[in-house]
């Protein structure tokens, strides 16, 4: 299943290379900058019938359009980027319908399940999503935090994935090193979320055409579904057209 996105940077729809979000803004490589405010997507996938999208903050600036997006699709958008105990509430009565959490969660390279514990005490794990976003470091992908700039030492595989998922309702991960590039799915990364992860998982990162939606539907054994970012044309892409990534998922019953 095809899943829509919002990446807000500096108050703005953007899609960026994922890799490259640090502190240094030299180093930012953007894909593409939307004419259009977050509100306009969120009002475009609801028409659509499009559930499970993510809205990401991608740093400081950004509440008030993903506040716009929530309220123009109530219920049907998740949103994370700087998630926490204090206001995760606070996102769901705006109106996600999940908060998605990531660096909270993870001190000294671990998960913090003291952290994680209060989290889902306060908000119940049917509304938490885990961002596992993920770079290879060996033969071994690993969760990065803080922008996707810090490597952890959580291993992204079947016992951490199994003791992850009695914590929270879906997982999301990006594959940061194909991040926004438009080359290409990490079809191991995929195989292996497909394999390992006993709850509903969403992977983004690198696709860049309608077979990679194909791929991702028969890799992931139905069980992953995709997020398509700078290929689409409402992001400016050449490589998916959005009414086709609609059309899929209506083709297989999901809208």
């Amino acid at each position: 299943m095809f899943r829509p996105c919002i990446d807000l940077h500096e108050g703005k729809v953007k899609q960026i290379v994922g890799g490259t979000l640090g502190d240094e803004p030299a180093r930012l490589r953007t894909n593409f900058v939307s004419d259009h405010p977050a509100a306009w997507y969120a009002a475009l996938y609801q028409r659509d019938g499009l559930k499970g999208g993510h809205v990401i903050m991608l740093g400081a600036g950004n509440d008030s359009e993903a506040r716009a997006a929530l309220q123009a699709y109530p219920g049907g958008l998740q949103i994370g980027g700087g998630v926490n105990l204090d206001n995760a509430r606070l996102w769901l009565d705006a109106g996600a319908s999940h908060v998605i959490v990531t660096s909270w969660v993870f001190r000294a390279g671990q998960v913090d399940w003291d952290r994680l514990a209060q989290l889902v005490s306060a908000i119940g794990r049917q509304r938490l999503v885990l961002d596992l976003s993920c770079r290879l470091r060996g033969k071994e992908y690993f969760v990065v935090t803080d922008r996707w700039q810090k490597f952890t030492e959580v291993a992204v595989n079947a016992g951490n994935l199994v003791r992850l998922a009695g914590s929270c309702d879906e997982f999301l991960v990006h594959a940061v090193d194909v991040e926004g590039q438009c080359r290409g799915i990490d079809e191991e990364l995929v195989a292996r979320l497909a394999r390992w992860s006993p709850i509903p998982t969403t992977y983004a990162g690198g696709a860049k055409s309608l077979a990679d939606l194909e791929a991702v539907t028969q890799t992931g054994q139905g069980r992953v579904d995709l997020t398509i970012g700078s290929a689409l044309d409402i992001f400016g892409g050449g490589g998916v057209r959005y009414e086709d990534a609609v059309a899929f998922n209506r083709r297989h019953g999901k809208t």
